[in-house]
């Protein structure tokens, strides 16, 4: 009987181990729907290397901060502004952030649109979009969103464009309504237009028409994964560099 206790006390810890292994290989981020192609390819180069798993969730940074102050099980975020990784950070929810990546907002159009434009103060956007509708991230609380409200606004033109918006989700359903054809025009980040092959970019908003577009990074607190800090580290490292480059960041860093 003794040595049954003992083989079934072995084969427990033998489970518990195993247990403890998956979940330190299995590491669960949470990030912007914008670093969805960049941050597959950097996962899966993490996997290569050896150091297990990665399962992304991919939302709009607002969708996902909510979710983690709710208590989602999430080891890493990465948001697409700083405005979302504040809010959790104020929550005590992650770790010190660092500010990672750096994008462009553009103008979109269907790959076949052969429309060109300057943009600049007084714009008559609303008058090219006709009976229309421009494709954005909802403006009240999606980053790309807040990006393209702030240099609509900065442009002057917000008032009589603002009627004509089809808010999205997040930046990725904004693109797929242009790429769809359901909307002649959308304002995305540089790197999902380029992801696209069925868009094309009209133009780029000045620089100075908005905050900068900038993706901080951070360990949520309730992180028992012992990966979780590495995997920011490696997203700082020369391999996670080099896909972000090639998707069309800008690339921060420590």
């Amino acid at each position: 009987m003794l040595k049954l206790i003992r083989h079934v006390a072995f084969v427990v810890l033998i489970a518990l181990a195993a247990a403890q292994q998956a979940r330190a290989d299995n590491l669960t981020v949470f990030a912007a729907a914008s670093l969805k192609n960049a941050l597959d390819d950097i996962s899966a180069k993490w996997k290569d290397s050896g150091a297990g798993t990665v399962g992304a969730s991919y939302a709009s940074s607002s969708t996902l901060a909510k979710q983690i102050e709710q208590g989602a099980p999430a080891d890493v975020f990465i948001s697409a502004d700083i405005q979302w990784m504040d809010y959790v950070s104020k929550k005590s929810l992650v770790e010190t952030p660092h500010n990672l990546l750096g994008n462009r907002l553009v103008l979109i159009a269907a790959k076949d649109n052969l429309l060109t434009l300057e943009i600049k103060p007084g714009l008559k956007l609303a008058e090219v979009l006709g009976d229309g509708r421009l494709a954005v991230g909802d403006p009240s609380n999606v980053p790309a969103g807040i990006y393209a409200k702030e240099a609509l606004t900065k442009l002057k033109i917000w008032d009589e464009v603002q009627p004509k918006l089809a808010p999205a989700a997040d930046v990725r359903a904004a693109l797929t309504l242009v790429s769809r054809g359901e909307a002649p025009l959308g304002i995305v980040y540089e790197t999902d237009a380029k992801v696209d092959p069925k868009v094309r970019i009209v133009a780029v908003f000045p620089e100075d028409s908005h905050k900068p577009i900038v993706y901080p990074v951070a360990v949520v607190k309730s992180s028992r994964n012992p990966d979780a800090a590495k995997f920011v580290a490696f997203l700082d490292g020369p391999a996670a560099k080099e896909i972000f480059v090639k998707y069309g960041f800008s690339v921060i860093g420590k």
